[in-house]
């Protein structure tokens, strides 16, 4: 029954069509070894070339491959125990109920516990940061290698599995994009699984090995590096205990799951946004207790904008009748469904977006301001955060058509009141 529905090719291609993710393809792992190289240099300057690159055998390193495959093993064993909440959910290209385990908060806990026992071993963590870049070199080839099977594997699908924005018929762009939507093996949901497990708790246990590092290099961790640890493992933690907003996201529910996830879940993701960790390390920043009340403040309000925003929103498409949702105004759709027009989401229409940029500028202050580098990841989400809110954009003008038409009318800015 699933094969009688049809999925018609893709027309609208992002990126640039498939010279754009033949640039990507490369662009994006040129990145990452461009920030590393970078951040290694005595004076973290982006805007010069950072010497010779090293030798090619010497990015090669079989044991920092044996540990992420390892890493990933684990947390491949953890997804598939039988702990967390039942989840039933409706994929619009697939027939029946898809069932999702909760419990990601769970895997991150044991994590934690494995850490601490690690770090009571002594078992040493600095050798991540003495070798992050041959770590990032073994996380970019096993992207490669698992965007290649997800290719393989699309190509067997049924057409009713293929993901409405990936299914173009040029194998350059769908291998980028991702095929296939949601690729299982058995009852594994192999972007479900990427989207939150290694790379977002390893996010956090790289950051642990940086603090470590720096523990052992002076003594004790600073407080610049307190901070950036503390904050990023709030938002993952905040992220993995909030795991069913996941399934609801564009990654989710319209992307497929190709070379763009897979690298950005695995490689992107642990390699970049660790960034100002990385970055305290070799270049440790003074942090008078003043500036970092200032800091932990501005953290606050963005977390407040961005949990606020996103637990309303949730709320109300659980339930139209909640308490804390039911003063709101809305705006009914032909689909049927209503939109919100205020509390969080009359100030601007993403207000999720909006505390996500602040707590990310949060995070770089710590750093000090003598250095753009460590700012990369507040001037990249930027970028990424209005490419998403246009792709939102469009989507939903498809979706609720006049009905968004208004909403935009009553909520004209967009993420930044008064400006944007």
């Amino acid at each position: 029954m699933a094969d009688k529905i049809k999925t018609t090719r893709t027309k609208e291609l992002e990126f640039g069509g498939s010279i754009g993710a033949l640039l990507m393809l490369i662009f994006l792992p040129g990145t990452v070894l461009y920030l590393l190289l970078t951040c290694n240099t005595a004076d973290a300057s982006v805007f010069q070339v950072p010497g010779p690159l090293p030798p090619l055998e010497t990015l090669w390193n079989p044991f920092a491959l044996t540990l992420l495959l390892g890493w990933m093993s684990l947390q491949a064993v953890l997804y598939m125990l039988p702990m967390g909440t039942n989840y039933h959910m409706f994929l619009s290209n697939q027939i029946g109920l898809i069932l999702y385990l909760l419990a990601a908060f769970y895997a991150f806990l044991v994590s934690a516990v494995l850490a601490g026992v690690a770090v009571t071993l002594r078992v040493p963590l600095s050798y991540v940061y003495d070798h992050f870049l041959e770590f990032a070199v073994a996380s970019g080839i096993i992207s490669l290698a698992l965007s290649i099977f997800l290719y393989i594997k699309s190509l067997a699908a049924p057409e009713s599995a293929l993901a409405p924005g990936g299914n173009s018929g040029n194998p350059l762009y769908d291998f980028f994009i991702g095929h296939e939507l949601n690729p299982r093996i058995g009852s594994f949901d192999l972007k479900y699984f990427c989207e939150l497990r290694p790379g977002l708790i390893g996010w956090c246990l790289i950051n642990l090995c940086f603090l470590m590092k720096d523990i052992e290099l002076r003594g004790s961790a600073s407080l610049s590096m307190i901070l950036v640890c503390g904050f990023q493992g709030l938002y993952v933690m905040d992220a993995l205990w909030h795991e069913e907003a996941i399934l609801t996201t564009m990654d989710i529910v319209h992307d497929g799951f190709g070379f763009m996830l897979a690298f950005g879940d695995l490689c992107w993701v642990p390699f970049t946004y660790s960034l100002q960790a990385y970055f305290l390390v070799r270049h440790p920043q003074e942090l008078s207790t003043l500036a970092a009340i200032g800091i932990v403040l501005l953290n606050a309000v963005g977390y407040i904008i961005f949990r606020g925003a996103n637990s309303q929103k949730n709320a109300f498409r659980r339930n139209p009748s909640d308490p804390s949702v039911t003063g709101l105004e809305t705006i009914p759709t032909a689909t049927g469904k209503k939109l919100l027009v205020s509390g969080w989401w009359g100030l601007v229409r993403h207000p999720n977006y909006l505390g996500d940029l602040i707590m990310a500028l949060a995070w770089s202050l710590p750093c000090g301001l003598g250095h753009i580098l460590p700012y990369f990841y507040v001037i990249y989400f930027t970028g990424l955060l209005i490419h998403r809110e246009a792709r939102d954009e469009h989507q939903c003008l498809k979706k609720y058509g006049l009905a968004w038409q208004e909403y935009c009318k009553r909520v004209p800015y967009r993420i930044f009141p008064y400006i944007y």
